[in-house]
């Protein structure tokens, strides 16, 4: 029976760090499912993103390491896709230490060390300063790279 490894995160603005920790997710099972947080429930959290839902998850999706792709929706969802995907190991990055430590009665926590010098809020806190013409074409930039992204798949 395979081993089903689960996360959960926005990925938002997809960078090496989100690649490092979802490649070191995989090594811990042979099936890597992974939830990206839907706008809506980063609204919740307070979060804004910058790229679009359904472009995040088409990137995640993109990426070899990862099976399968879900929405984030709620809080409560972690233990339901637990049951549901017969999840033996839960890993995230390690600025989460503690804060699921109650699904270790369902299984393995695994909380996974931040890729140094690379960080979606540093990279969001370097955008606010430009100007809005700079973020739009950031952002038609960043359309860009999803489409090539979808295009190579």
């Amino acid at each position: 029976m395979p081993k089903t490894v689960l996360t959960y995160g926005t990925f938002d603005l997809f960078h090496i760090g989100h690649l490092n920790i979802l490649k070191r997710l995989k090594e811990k099972g042979d099936r890597l499912i992974v939830g990206v947080s839907t706008d809506e429930f980063n609204a919740i959290k307070g979060k804004k993103p910058v790229v679009p839902f359904e472009q995040r998850r088409e990137i995640v999706e993109s990426i070899k390491y990862v099976d399968l792709a879900i929405p984030e929706e709620n809080w409560e969802q972690k233990r339901l896709d637990i049951a549901k995907y017969d999840v033996k190991v839960f890993g995230i990055g390690e600025d989460w230490k503690g804060k699921f430590d109650d699904l270790g009665d369902e299984v393995e926590v695994v909380y996974l060390p931040r890729t140094a010098g690379i960080s979606t809020t540093e990279m969001k806190r370097v955008l606010s300063e430009f100007d809005e013409r700079h973020v739009e074409s950031l952002k038609n930039t960043l359309d860009t790279l999803s489409q090539i992204v979808k295009e190579l798949s």
